[in-house]
This record gives structure tokens, C-alpha cells and sequence, in this order.
């Protein structure tokens, strides 16, 4: 499935959600694994994940039933696995990646590097939902010496949050791989992609949760949760490919002029 215009990559975000209330027969809560598109907000892909797995390889499973040539694949911490990294590639993709301490002898060479010396890229301030934010991005590029396979450019996005004037300064410093050259994509830009994963929170699950009431779903046992998921995402996607800004709202409408 295509769903990007022209001349505008592609940028398919992964994560998973647990559907609450709903069991196997083990009594194992059922686990989703979703492919979202971050510029439409349409689902491309969703996997089950087994109580006897987790969504690193599944990740790769799902990845495999999909087109990726020119796009840009986001996951969180868990997936900075390198041979999830060879297999983006392999399939013509590219990948930004954060890393954590699942990753730490990674995390370690990242927070190492000599960030003083290197220029700040942008600067932007924020006002809004209470709070004040300073976000500082520097990147530099990386040729040999990380170990993490196809990465060129290495990010520090550096956020510094004040809730209220007089409160203490919270500075959360983030570090994230990519194979895009600054040539690919501006640092900027990666960033911005690299927030937009969280896209796949407030444009699928949460809707998911509130406009579908899913967590509360009756329908709890065998294969039934997984079932509804799907047909929920296909009911999603065609409402985000017509620009609609409010699902519920569009749910409303549709159900009353069918």
C-alpha cells in the first residue's frame, strides 16, 4: 500500500498495545503489533503477538508482508536490534531507532561522544498544555567506531520542560540511530519524524480505547479481540485518508447518513 504524495517519503511507525480484559486460553492478555502511517494516520499492518514471543521478531514478520523501498521505519527503544536494523535495510528502508539501556554498552558510546564540541542544529521553544518546552537538537555523523549496522547519523534531542514558573527544570536527553545520511533527510527533519512515532499512541490506540471503547470490549476470549481489532482499523483508515480530524465525530455522521 502506498500513502505517501509525491516527492514525500514515506514513514511507517510500530508499536503494540495490549487489548485489557481480553485472554487466551492461558489467561495471557492479547498483544497487537500495529504498522502506522504517520502522514495519513492509516493502519497498514497488525500482527497478533504471542504469549510465547514479543514484537521483536514479530516486527520483522510484519515488515516482510510490506513494501518499505524509500520509507522510513520509527520503532521504540526495544526494536534497536541489529538484525531488525539489516532487515529494514535489506528490504530497500531506512530506520530511526531509539536507544536505551536495553542497549546500554550502545547507549554509552552514543552519550561518549564528544557532544560539547558539536554544534547545536536548532532550537525551538514551546508554550502550551501548562508547560513550557526548550527542545535542542544536535546530530553529527558517524562513519566507523559504533558497531550498529548501516548507521550514519546519530541524533541528541534534548528536551528541557518547566510545568509551572519557579518549578524545577526537567532535561530529558534522548540518543537515536539512523541510516539516513544528512544528505537523505536534514537532522530536522529526523527529529520531527523521530517525535512523530508517538503518532501511533493518539491516532490508533487511544482511538481505539475512547471512539471504539475497546479496552471494555465484551468480546474477551480466543481469537474474538484480536478479530474486532481488525475490523476497527480498516473503519479508521478511511476516515484518516478523507482528512477527517475527529473520529468520533465522523462516526456519528456516517451512522446517521450511510
Amino acid at each position: 500500500m502506498r500513502t505517501h504524495t509525491s516527492g514525500q517519503r514515506r514513514v511507517i511507525a510500530f508499536d503494540g498495545k495490549s487489548l485489557r480484559g481480553s485472554r487466551d486460553a492461558a489467561g495471557h492478555l492479547t498483544h497487537l503489533l500495529a504498522a502506522l502511517c504517520q502522514h495519513t494516520g492509516a493502519v497498514l499492518g497488525q500482527l497478533s503477538v504471542g504469549a510465547k514471543t514479543n514484537e521483536i521478531p514479530l516486527l520483522r514478520t510484519l515488515l516482510a508482508t510490506m513494501d518499505i523501498t524509500g520509507a522510513v521505519i520509527t520503532a521504540d527503544a526495544p526494536h534497536c536490534q541489529r538484525t531488525t536494523a539489516r532487515d529494514i535495510i535489506a528490504q530497500g528502508g531506512h530506520y530511526i531507532l531509539t536507544v536505551k539501556d536495553n542497549q546500554r554498552s550502545l547507549r554509552q558510546q552514543l552519550k561518549a561522544l564528544p557532544w560539547r564540541q558539536i554544534p547545536v542544529l536548532s532550537r525551538d521553544r514551546e508554550h502550551g498544555h501548562g508547560r513550557a518546552a526548550t527542545r535542542i537538537l544536535k546530530a553529527t555523523e558517524v562513519t566507523a567506531g559504533i558497531g550498529f549496522p548501516h548507521a550514519v547519523q546519530v541524533l541528541q534531542p534534548t528536551c528541557k520542560t518547566r510545568r509551572h514558573r519557579g518549578d524545577r527544570l526537567h532535561t530529558e536527553i534522548v540518543y537515536a540511530l539512523t541510516s539516513l545520511s544528512a544528505t537523505d533527510a536534514h537532522p530536522d527533519q529526523i527529529a520531527t519524524w523521530l517525535r512523530g512515532h508517538w503518532a501511533i499512541e493518539n491516532r490508533l490506540h487511544y482511538v481505539r480505547d475512547v471512539s471504539f471503547d475497546e479496552d471494555r470490549s465484551q468480546t474477551r476470549t480466543a481469537g474474538g479481540p484480536q478479530v474486532m481489532a481488525t475490523l476497527r482499523n480498516p473503519v479508521i483508515s478511511p476516515l484518516r485518508l478523507d482528512d477527517e480530524p475527529n473520529i468520533a465525530s465522523a462516526r456519528r455522521h456516517y451512522a446517521r447518513n450511510p
